[in-house]
């Protein structure tokens, strides 16, 4: 784990406080190591399913959640459902085996930011922690193609052809699944540069978020 990852807060930022949600024993233990490794991350809490998750997050208000799906009592779809509606601002990285479309669908309808598969590197982890934190949805690169059918197509009035090379360039690294900082990185640019480019080819697409301009480019044949 490169402890210098970058999760885009402010300088002199407190650490992001971190919930786990997990009942796999095993899988609660690594999530911890690994996360409490990285100095802009502080675990306060864990809990086993997902009604213990709902109490620990209202009483510890966390900044976020990293949610399992199948989890006793209370399923993570309906934990998410409860946190948010209490804690809009605390963000929510779903971290799951399940893969079905509709699983997927449902978790991000819930208030999820983020979809990652367990098994996943933890960099991968905290690239979907960092795009939550940035404000962004993400979608693991491994299940992102997979509910592109299940989604509205683009409007036929999506101003495709009007993105510039380097908004072309931004916009298949972020249907690669890429952070901000990490397409900042991969393309020599500061992440306020990427930003201001995101904000473009959103506005161009007609778009509300990334999820939905990935999908515009998929079905577009942009990327």
């Amino acid at each position: 784990l490169d402890i210098r990852y970058p999760l885009n807060l402010p300088d002199n930022a407190p650490p992001l406080r971190v919930l786990i949600v997990e009942d796999d024993p095993m899988m609660q233990l690594g999530l911890e190591q690994s996360l409490m490794a990285h100095p802009q991350l502080e675990i306060v809490g864990q809990a086993e399913d997902g009604y213990l998750g709902v109490k620990a997050a209202l009483q510890l208000k966390p900044d976020l959640v990293v949610m399992d799906i199948g989890l006793p009592r209370l399923d993570g779809i309906a934990a998410t459902q409860q946190i948010k509606a209490a804690l809009p601002a605390t963000h929510v990285v779903m971290l799951t085996s399940h893969q079905t479309e509709t699983e997927i669908i449902a978790a991000l309808s819930s208030g999820a930011d983020a979809y990652c598969i367990k098994g996943a590197s933890v960099e991968r982890l905290l690239s979907a922690i960092a795009a939550a934190v940035d404000g962004a949805t993400y979608l693991d690169p491994q299940i992102a193609r997979r509910v592109i059918d299940n989604l509205k197509p683009p409007s036929p009035t999506t101003n495709t052809a009007n993105l510039s090379g380097r908004e072309l360039e931004v916009l298949k690294l972020m249907v690669d699944g890429l952070s901000n900082p990490e397409i900042a990185e991969k393309l020599y640019l500061s992440p306020n540069t990427i930003k201001t480019h995101v904000r473009g080819i959103m506005n161009k697409l007609a778009v509300d978020d990334r999820v939905q301009a990935a999908v515009v480019a998929l079905r577009s044949g942009l990327v």
